[in-house]
């Protein structure tokens, strides 16, 4: 639950130069900064919102980013609400968050309305406004968890994310932007993958995040070439090598990074030597902000930007040295300490634990592989075998006939890089992989 601590957003975004150069780009409408300097996205009705505990459930993301633009430093508290969450638990959102108003772009159940009394629209089709919007509150942002350095300085950035700015991950590419005087083009969840890339191309995209999954996708689409960004950034879930390797040599002009951030302590470090895991001197290191260990295998940091769950969990976070464990899970292999999953994510086979992001790390090394899940499924003598679900590059296709070939090379590669029971007992070329809308690869067993 992060705070906005740089003062009013509007502030710092209207005091900066040449605003009307300056873009936020949605799938289906734009709007400049100069444009929002002159007028309001909700409809003038700023000031009903002033002091008050704000749900912004919009569906379309240029609208959520306009809201918060106009009320930080306006509204208490901001609640981001993306619109997957399923609508049995928005009452106990407005409730936890004592929401006293919402802000939305499409039409409202009534029992919703009533229980936050009032209801602001909120479009990108910007109207004059009277209203004063020189906030001096400290306005709460509240993010809905799921359970860079070098930052832009030139009017000519352009951030883009695939991640929703209604999560983590993408409210940070959205301060950012506004922060750093650039432009934004926003993703859309009813926009394929290609559509995007063709967008984001066309608006000149110069430094561009998602998760590794989000890239592999990326990466099998046709459009990925439509891009030329200068600033590649993945994080929310492993980097492993095969990623790496292959965002640079798609984009060989561009400083490919992979970060590590926890929803709960903030963002921890950034690697840019391409490579994987990260330097055994990060733990040893001491600054003003971040200080990690790690303890039984685990990750933790202490942060000056330790976040806290609203509600009834209020300061669980952090342990009595406040430290967050972040149930990551790493391995000091050398002078480099790599990430092998999550605590919870483990699967247990005959007794035998595995971390299956440590298999779908070998499994991607193969040069026909784009991306891998491992997972386990039901056995009636051993209870349970590690199996692959595989997507295959095109010039791997089934019907080249070289799928045989690959799944041999592929359990090699695995023999000779994993123990045995480790290994997958059966690999299933599939086309594509399901992603949750956080951007990570949706795990399952069967």
């Amino acid at each position: 639950m992060p705070q906005n601590d740089c003062g009013s957003l509007w502030n710092a975004v209207s005091a900066a130069a040449h605003l009307s150069d300056r873009f936020l780009w949605g799938a289906h409408a734009s709007v400049t900064l100069g444009d929002l300097a002159r007028g309001s996205s909700l409809g003038g009705r700023v000031e009903e919102l002033r002091g008050r505990s704000v749900l912004v459930a919009t569906g379309d993301q240029l609208t959520a980013a306009l809201a918060l633009v106009e009320l930080d430093g306006i509204a208490r508290r901001l609640v981001l609400c993306p619109p997957d969450v399923p609508s049995e638990h928005v009452a106990f959102v407005i409730a936890t968050a004592a929401v006293d108003a919402l802000v939305c772009d499409r039409a409202t159940p009534e029992a919703t309305a009533r229980s936050v009394g009032s209801v602001v629209a909120c479009s990108p089709r910007i109207a004059a406004t009277d209203s004063e919007r020189n906030g001096q509150l400290e306005t709460e942002w509240i993010l809905l968890t799921s359970g860079t350095s070098g930052g832009p300085q030139a009017s000519a950035t352009v951030w883009s994310t695939f991640y929703d700015i209604r999560r983590y991950g993408g409210l940070q590419i959205f301060l950012r932007a506004c922060l750093g005087k650039g432009s934004l083009v926003l993703s859309s969840a009813q926009e394929s993958t290609g559509d995007f890339l063709i967008r984001a191309g066309a608006h000149g995209v110069t430094h561009i995040s998602g998760t590794p999954s989000h890239w592999r996708r990326a990466l099998m689409s046709p459009s990925a070439h439509r891009i030329a960004p200068h600033y590649v950034r993945l994080s929310g879930e492993i980097a492993d090598q095969a990623i790496l390797d292959r965002l640079l040599t798609s984009y060989p002009e561009a400083r490919i990074a992979h970060a590590f951030a926890s929803t709960e302590a903030g963002v921890a470090f950034e690697v840019g030597d391409g490579l994987a895991g990260f330097p055994a001197s990060l733990i040893r290191q001491r600054d003003a902000d971040v200080e990690m260990k790690v303890e039984d295998g685990s990750l933790r940091i202490r942060s000056a930007r330790i976040a806290r769950y609203l509600g009834s969990q209020g300061g669980t976070i952090a342990d009595r040295d406040g430290f967050v464990d972040t149930g990551d899970m790493v391995e000091l292999r050398g002078d480099r300490y790599h990430f092998v999953g999550r605590r919870g994510g483990i699967i247990n086979v005959g007794g035998l634990k595995i971390h299956p992001e440590e298999v779908e790390a070998v499994i991607n090394r193969h040069p026909s592989v784009r991306m891998s899940l491992v997972r386990t499924r039901k056995n009636p003598i051993t209870g349970a075998l590690v199996v692959a679900d595989v997507v295959l590059k095109a010039e791997a296709d089934p019907a080249n006939g070289r799928v045989a070939e690959v799944e041999r090379e592929i359990l090699k590669l695995c023999r000779e890089a994993l123990p045995r029971h480790k290994v997958p007992a059966a690999i299933t070329f599939v086309p594509a992989l399901a992603v949750a809308p956080t951007g990570k690869v949706m795990r399952r067993n069967a």
